[in-house]
């Protein structure tokens, strides 16, 4: 079965660019004023997760994913600051990129900025005022909605309705409410480009219509975002882009629902968001990425303790499977080849699972299921001392985790790591630890059990617990 996305255009669940070929995925990036958040790595990992799917299953794909650069927020933020808005979106732009490699993400085939399109954007303005879809008035220029006879079909929304529950507009000068700037006269200490109606800059909509089309053609297969665009942002794409070129603009919308925290969107305008940045310095990337497609894409994600917990013990345990096998056969990356590029039909049926579940509306949760189906048979074959299908279970462990990106640190590493985030939050000097462990073999070997089992527990209260072995005593944290 082939991948079937739930099109938002449509209101089924349809079969993505069925004709095969390469695959166009257009998705609206961020507004560089500010860190991301939790909200936006959904956001970025979703669609991570559904190129990396679509490559897994042989399509190529183009990835188009844009960046606002210029935009009422930006210049706020800049004149408040101080800074031109230029200064600003570049240290956003810098800030949004490390955050996206630190999940692991994908970078995308084009990333088009919208100060560096002005020419396309004048260009379809232009035509959308000889066709009579858009008019100037002092500087500024608006798409004429109601000269637009689809407009509304993608949000499911009768334009009549719309205009009676529009709100009074405090710019009289548009014909109607629902009209919406395409061009936006200078006004003083704002960056202005120069056009045929007066210096100005491009509205926000209109970005997304000129780049998509210029890198993906029109129409393309896959455009996308969070469902908060579906009204206005992405209806006035299509209004734009139709009316300008006449053809159709996207074949297939895929919208993913919010982050929420205490029953509300979290978002930069409620304040309750927690930054990317933050989030890495209390889970590791894997965990985050479990926690992001632990829930399926179309349904709101909940933002809690317990969530983030049990998605740490997740990756947790994906990593220590991965570590046995390591110690099993070797370096996983070179024993996990199998030469005949055929699986066992013992393995094939987990992959089998995975892929049925990807394919049915990327349905990851039931895709995570099936990886975990397949770890606990890893480690019973382990347990039992039988390798011979293990080169196998460890290829396709690698390949299906690729697709979610939930073991991309080797083992001794990611725990490594793991000791150095727990530690540096819980303020746990490692010296100090090193001390109380040779503090407690001497009490040991003094046979004093009951100080030796009181600094165990004392460590365990603090996240760190031993592990006696022939060699010595080892620690790790416990979250």
């Amino acid at each position: 079965m082939a991948l079937k996305l739930h099109n938002t255009l449509t209101g089924a669940v349809d079969a993505v660019a069925p004709g095969g070929g390469e695959v166009g995925l257009y998705v609206c990036g961020v507004t560089v004023y500010d860190r991301c958040h939790v909200g936006h790595a959904r956001s970025i990992v979703f669609f991570d997760t559904l190129v990396r799917y679509l490559r897994f299953s042989g399509r190529r794909v183009r990835l188009v994913r844009n960046i606002t650069d210029v935009d009422d927020k930006i210049i706020k933020r800049a004149n408040d600051q101080g800074i031109p808005t230029n200064a600003l979106a570049e240290r956003y732009i810098d800030a949004f990129r490390r955050d996206v490699a630190a999940l692991g993400c994908l970078a995308p085939d084009v990333e088009p900025r919208a100060t560096q399109h002005l020419p396309e954007m004048i260009a379809m303005i232009a035509e959308l005022v000889a066709k009579g879809l858009a008019y100037p008035v002092d500087g500024d220029v608006y798409f004429a909605v109601g000269a637009f006879p689809g407009y509304g079909k993608l949000s499911k929304r009768k334009l009549d309705e719309l205009q009676s529950g529009a709100r009074v507009e405090v710019d009289e000068r548009k014909r109607d409410a629902l009209d919406f700037a395409l061009w936006k006269a200078a006004k003083p200490g704002e960056p202005f480009w120069e056009s045929p109606w007066g210096p100005g800059r491009p509205g926000w909509h209109l970005e997304c219509s000129a780049m998509s089309v210029k890198y993906l053609g029109q129409p393309f297969d896959l455009h996308g975002g969070g469902e908060d665009l579906i009204f206005p942002h992405h209806e006035n794409e299509i209004a734009q882009s139709e009316g300008a070129a006449g053809l159709p603009f996207v074949r297939h919308w895929v919208h993913h629902a919010f982050v929420r925290i205490n029953d509300e969107k979290m978002s930069k305008s409620l304040g309750n968001f927690l930054t990317i940045e933050e989030i890495l310095k209390r889970l590791a990337p894997e965990a985050v990425r479990l926690f992001l497609v632990g829930t399926h894409y179309r349904s709101p994600l909940d933002f809690t303790e317990q969530g983030l917990a049990d998605a740490a013990r997740a990756s947790t345990r994906i990593h220590e499977t991965a570590a046995r096998l390591e110690e099993a056969l070797g370096a996983v990356e070179d024993s996990s080849r199998d030469p005949t590029g055929d699986l066992p039909p013992s393995v094939r049926a987990y992959r089998d699972e995975f892929t049925a579940a990807m394919d049915d509306d990327l349905n990851s949760p039931r895709a995570l299921a099936a990886i975990f189906d397949e770890i606990r048979e890893i480690n019973r074959l382990l347990d039992a001392g039988e390798h011979a299908a293990l080169a196998a279970h460890a290829r396709n462990l690698r390949d299906m985790t690729g697709v979610l990106g939930v073991l991309r640190t080797p083992a001794r590493s990611y725990f490594d790591e793991e000791k150095g985030r727990h530690l540096s939050a819980s303020g746990i000097d490692p010296a100090e630890i090193e001390r109380l462990i040779a503090e407690r073999a001497a009490a040991r070997k003094a046979r004093d059990f009951r100080r030796a089992d009181e600094i165990r527990d004392q460590l365990l209260a603090r996240g760190i617990a031993l592990k006696d072995g022939a060699e010595g005593t080892s620690w790790s944290t416990t979250s």
